[in-house]
């Protein structure tokens, strides 16, 4: 088996989890090949020896012979990961080195867990759909894909209006800070703190949120994923911002125009046995907690 490693700095208290996570690997024979930056902070900060048989630097030589990607980190670093996997049709699974998160959903004390279910073949794995962005000026190239939500929103303090269409169907015009549409598995990310609904993934869906809208009664909608969603930006600034998961571009109102519709590509998610989706979301938002007291 042979893997690839993405991944951040971390905490001093993470330490022990990684050691032992490689550890683990090398014990199970495991190769690996190791995002540069990553293993030189291993190597000089962390204290740790990964015993990697190469490394990557960049999208254009990132490993194609692979079996699994593993990003250690948060989601963010969840989703800087899959920007190397796009050619390829690898699974990517999420080591958490801080708090549980909803895409790096493994936790540190479940790490040793989880390899070797990998590594005995005691998984499944789980599609997530995609969206794409298309704009005039190409803003993001070759990257132009969210695992989580696009979003466009105003550049200062001077609100945007959005006019939103449907298949070229006129939905409403949103006079807002800004509106995201999102995947089923974004739901829980910027959209649940704009009011949207937790989707769950598979259900073949985006979600539209405003943020902070001028309108009270324009509430979060929910439409098929086969849908293509034309946005058009006015501002008095004659500036927005356009982010893809991660990823933002400051754009010019002449480039008002986004089209976003579903990727025709999907991502692999590794699914344990002992961790879903359900467990990650009761965990997380930490539901039947009582805090009263």
């Amino acid at each position: 088996m042979k893997i690839a490693i993405f991944g951040r700095n971390f905490n001093p208290d993470f330490k022990s989890y990684i050691v032992e996570f490689f550890q683990n690997i090398k014990r199970h024979k495991v190769e690996s090949v190791i995002y540069k930056p990553f293993l030189e902070f291993l190597k000089d900060d962390a204290g740790c020896d990964p015993m990697e048989e190469g490394y990557f630097t960049n999208v254009d030589n990132a490993p194609e012979d692979v079996d699994f990607m593993i990003s250690i980190g948060g989601d963010g670093t969840f989703l800087e990961s899959i920007m190397y996997l796009k050619d390829f049709n690898i699974p990517v699974i999420g080591l958490n080195s801080g708090r549980l998160g909803f895409l790096a959903n493994i936790s540190k004390e479940e790490i040793t867990e989880a390899v070797t279910s990998i590594i005995q073949g005691d998984f499944e794995l789980e599609t997530r759909s995609l969206l794409t962005v298309e704009t005039i000026a190409n803003a993001f190239g070759h990257f132009n894909f969210a695992l989580n939500d696009a979003t466009v929103q105003k550049y200062n303090s001077v609100m945007i209006n959005v006019n939103a269409y449907l298949d070229d169907e006129f939905l409403n015009t949103y006079w807002t800070d800004g509106l995201i549409i999102s995947t089923p598995t974004g739901s829980t990310a910027y959209s649940l703190s704009a009011g949207g609904p937790i989707v769950i993934p598979g259900s073949e869906n985006f979600l539209i949120a405003p943020i902070a809208s001028h309108n009270l009664t324009v509430r979060p909608i929910v439409i098929p994923d086969n849908i293509e969603i034309k946005l058009e930006v006015q501002s008095r600034s004659n500036k927005f911002l356009l982010t893809v998961d991660n990823r933002t571009s400051l754009m010019d109102l002449k480039d008002s125009s986004v089209i976003i519709k579903k990727a025709k590509f999907e991502l692999n998610m590794v699914k344990l046995p002992f961790n879903s989706y359900y467990s990650t979301i009761r965990n997380k938002l930490m539901w039947g907690a009582d805090k009263r007291n």
